[in-house]
């Protein structure tokens, strides 16, 4: 058993490297991105406890399988959740399950990180609640969904936002502009006192 000090010391490229000599290193990356993925997960899906965990278990499995294949050039952080964005959508298109609403603090992190935008601080009223995001973004499609719990809530770069979503760095921003957007016809649309 390798003592968490030493997990703790090395970088996941290194902890790649020497997992791929001794399988013991592996527990290093599992206990650096097991609360992460879980946060990401359930903020992308709405998911119960469980079936995160069991995804997460699927998930910790693949990145183990393929760290052979692990491109040394991207970051581990972005690879690891592009993979864990795959077994999301793999998950849904197995059960055909319908994306459910964020929870109340992780609505409340999005409404004041928004409300903090630049473009949207004059459109967005100050009385919009937690609740009233949670629904926005339940409408929202997965896309734009995305795009926003990545950069607002895991405060990802575009770079990392691009190659976890396989689209270019410009895509990204369009579509995070159109998932503002989005928002502002909603609440619009909704008559929600703007």
């Amino acid at each position: 058993m390798i003592p968490i000090e030493d997990f703790q010391n090395k970088s996941d490229e290194e902890l790649v490297k020497l997992t791929i000599q001794n399988p013991d290193w592996y527990g290093g990356l599992v206990k650096r991105y097991e609360h992460k993925l879980t946060r990401y997960i359930f903020r992308i899906s709405g998911l119960a406890r469980e079936d995160i965990e069991d995804l997460l278990q699927e998930i910790f499995l693949t990145v183990y399988r393929n760290l052979n294949d692990f491109d040394q050039s991207l970051k581990f952080s972005s690879w690891i959740y592009r993979i864990t964005h795959n077994k999301v959508i793999s998950y849904y298109r197995s059960n055909q399950a319908r994306t459910q609403t964020i929870n109340g603090e992780e609505g409340e992190k999005i409404l004041a990180l928004i409300k903090d935008g630049k473009d949207l601080h004059e459109k967005i009223s100050s009385r919009l609640t937690g609740e009233v995001v949670r629904k926005l973004l339940a409408e929202l499609d997965s896309k734009y969904k995305e795009v926003l719990v990545l950069k607002y809530l895991e405060e990802r770069d575009y770079q990392e936002i691009s190659d976890i979503l396989k689209k270019p760095i410009g895509t990204v921003g369009t579509l995070l502009s159109r998932a503002k957007e989005k928002l502002r016809e909603a609440i619009k649309n909704g008559n929600i006192g703007i």
